[in-house]
């Protein structure tokens, strides 16, 4: 909102709620809305949408929407035209994990077996990669993290291990919270691993592929600044990433034993390391 010419505490005031929980988002809108806010962010898991358009009454509501389907969920009818007092940005998260499981057999073509990391918010990421992985001649074991803080040494054990060499991992808020806890913890197994978004990376994970997150929070705030200079939210399309980008860490790839092939290389928007 910076860069869009707001000066925070003097014409902009953004109001944040944390939630350590599933159950906290719908105290935390709660909480929002009696803050008086105009415009209500309900950003990543469903919940958040679902705490919000219970809360909100008319005010307009920007949602980021990436661990859930917003039209098949039945909060939208269409993107052209959003239905009630909602708009926002929609990634596709669920079509995208079928493709990054495709990526993972490119790059590691010699791995028919791998652990896939999940939770109740990432849900349909799992599912998903369950439903497709056998047709492209990969076998999956799903681990559910439950209770946040998860533990991610203990969960990966439970794994069969001639499944820990590769590591899948889906994205929820507080997957991507621990990103780093997990990148980690991946290079310490020396596991292959695979996420969703840069930041893994980043943080020392072996490669992700999706859209640049940050690009989705710059277009939530321009979303928000036409609304909040008149625009109502159905005459706003909802928008949806239009790059993805694949993202290799090639010190990590060292460090894990890998020689990833050249094909994949030079298709990487970056190379970290």
């Amino acid at each position: 909102m910076g860069e869009l010419g707001y000066r925070e505490g003097v014409d902009f005031k953004f109001e944040f709620v944390f939630a350590a929980n599933v159950e906290s988002f719908a105290e935390g809108y709660r909480t929002l809305i009696s803050r008086g806010v105009d415009i209500v962010l309900a950003t990543g898991p469903e919940v958040a949408l679902q705490a919000a358009v219970a809360n909100a009454g008319s005010r307009p509501i920007v949602m980021v929407a990436i661990d859930y389907d917003p039209i098949a969920r039945g909060y939208i009818d269409s993107l052209a035209r959003p239905t009630r007092n909602i708009t926002g940005v929609f990634f596709e998260q669920i079509e995208l994990t079928i493709k990054r499981l495709q990526l993972f057999r490119e790059a590691f073509p010699e791995v028919r077996q791998a652990t896939f990391l999940w939770d109740a918010i990432s849900v349909d990421q799992w599912r998903a990669a369950e439903q497709v992985s056998e047709r492209l001649g990969l076998q999956l074991t799903g681990v559910e993290l439950r209770n946040p803080p998860y533990r991610y040494e203990s969960a990966l054990d439970t794994s069969p291990s001639t499944y820990r060499r590769g590591l899948i991992v889906a994205t929820s808020p507080f997957l991507f919270r621990d990103r780093a806890v997990i990148a980690q913890t991946a290079l310490r197994r020396r596991a292959l691993s695979l996420f969703v978004f840069r930041e893994w990376v980043e943080a020392g994970g072996l490669m992700s592929y999706g859209p640049n997150l940050k690009t989705m929070y710059r277009r939530a705030a321009d979303i928000t600044d036409r609304i909040a200079r008149g625009t109502k939210p159905e005459d706003l399309p909802i928008e949806q990433p239009k790059i993805f980008e694949l993202v290799i860490n090639r010190k990590t790839a060292l460090e894990v034993g890998i020689v990833l092939p050249n094909a994949l290389l030079v298709r990487a928007a970056e190379l970290i390391g």
